[in-house]
């Protein structure tokens, strides 16, 4: 037997695929949602719309925005000779709100995981490989999660780029094993930044 009505009922299916968010958590989601005014909600689906029509890739660090270059990699005054590997945009985003690095990214948009099929070839590591090719790095910061994926991920960096002779580095263990970046407050960041290690 149907509990709640079909709009309902596809509300509540749309809303449960998101990241994180379970049956229960999408019931009171959709609940909440038939709840608020009107223009609320026509608020909430434009900036959803709108956000995936105009949101892409900037053409230089691969981290989202919407222009074709972020403002970060806009910024002359960043140190565009050293660049962080993030695994995603949440963690660029972490190690900025740190206010202490000066340099410049570039996002994967994940990690090298050989049980589900992602391979190099998989996420930004071929754009990164050719970046380095054009711009005159100095050192390349590696900062993914301390998984085993991202662990494998950063082994595969550095054993892509010390050939070329670029300086590479890992963010130092402050991080602690498992943790995702984007949960670690800004001062154990800034420090496994300062505690890097040369790979």
């Amino acid at each position: 037997m149907e509990l709640y009505s079909s709009y309902i009922s596809r509300l509540i299916g749309e809303l449960s695929v998101l990241p994180g968010i379970g049956n229960k958590s999408a019931q009171r989601l959709a609940f909440h949602i038939i709840n608020m005014p009107k223009d609320k909600v026509e608020n909430l689906a434009g900036a959803m719309i709108e956000a995936r029509n105009n949101i892409r890739y900037c053409k230089c660090c691969y981290t989202l925005t919407d222009s074709e270059i972020c403002p970060v990699c806009a910024d002359e005054k960043r140190d565009h000779t050293q660049i962080m590997v993030v695994e995603n945009t949440r963690d660029m985003t972490a190690y900025e709100k740190t206010g202490k690095y000066e340099g410049v990214y570039h996002v994967l948009h994940g990690a090298i995981n050989p049980s589900l099929g992602i391979g190099p070839g998989d996420i930004r590591l071929p754009d990164l490989i050719k970046r380095l090719q054009s711009v005159d790095a100095r050192e390349v910061i590696i900062a993914t999660n301390s998984s085993i994926e991202g662990e494998t991920t950063a082994m595969y960096i550095s054993k892509l780029i010390k050939p070329t002779g670029i300086k590479v580095t890992r963010i130092a263990s402050g991080v602690p094993v498992g943790g995702e970046l984007e949960n670690i407050d800004e001062i154990t960041l800034s420090r496994a930044l300062d505690a890097r290690v040369e790979l």
